[in-house]
């Protein structure tokens, strides 16, 4: 039975459910201030997945600026994919794909014109909805992660 979430976005007194979540299930976890930062400098990108007024799940992204095609065609903004997570009781019922959904669509509003994220090589349940949302693998990063497991780069064209 698919469940009903609501999304919406990030508020500071969201944070340590947030964390909480961050440690259940990454083993990446970052500080009160890193979370606190990309909230303000992108919070239409940090959102939170709530089932029965508690939050279940995130996504937390920010906004980078490269040079496009060896800087031929100019600067392009990314929206990258900074950690995403739903907890472990929670997954599979379509909460990570609309929190992905949610974020793309609000990448846009900064101009962002593509989306990338990594992932780790052995992660193939997060590989399999990423490929479905669009995202193909670009490259492999040899021990990306503290553990030394590799990541894959997943990139998206956003349409906006």
């Amino acid at each position: 039975m698919q469940k009903t979430f609501n999304l919406r976005l990030f508020k500071p007194s969201d944070l340590n459910r947030v964390m909480h979540i961050n440690r259940v299930c990454l083993p990446e976890n970052y500080s009160s201030f890193f979370f606190i930062d990309l909230y303000q400098r992108f919070p239409e990108t940090f959102i939170v997945a709530e089932e029965n007024s508690e939050i279940v799940g995130y996504i937390m992204c920010r906004i980078e600026t490269s040079l496009a095609n060896f800087g031929l065609s100019g600067i392009i903004k990314k929206g990258h994919v900074v950690s995403i997570a739903v907890l472990p009781e929670h997954q599979h019922q379509g909460i990570g794909s609309a929190l992905m959904q949610k974020a793309m669509e609000n990448m846009i509003r900064y101009r962002a014109k593509k989306c990338f994220l990594e992932v780790r090589v052995s992660n193939e349940p997060a590989i399999q909805m990423y490929k479905k949302l669009g995202f193909k693998i670009k490259r492999k990063i040899r021990g990306y992660y503290m553990d030394g497991e590799d990541a894959y780069v997943m990139e998206k064209e956003l349409q906006g």
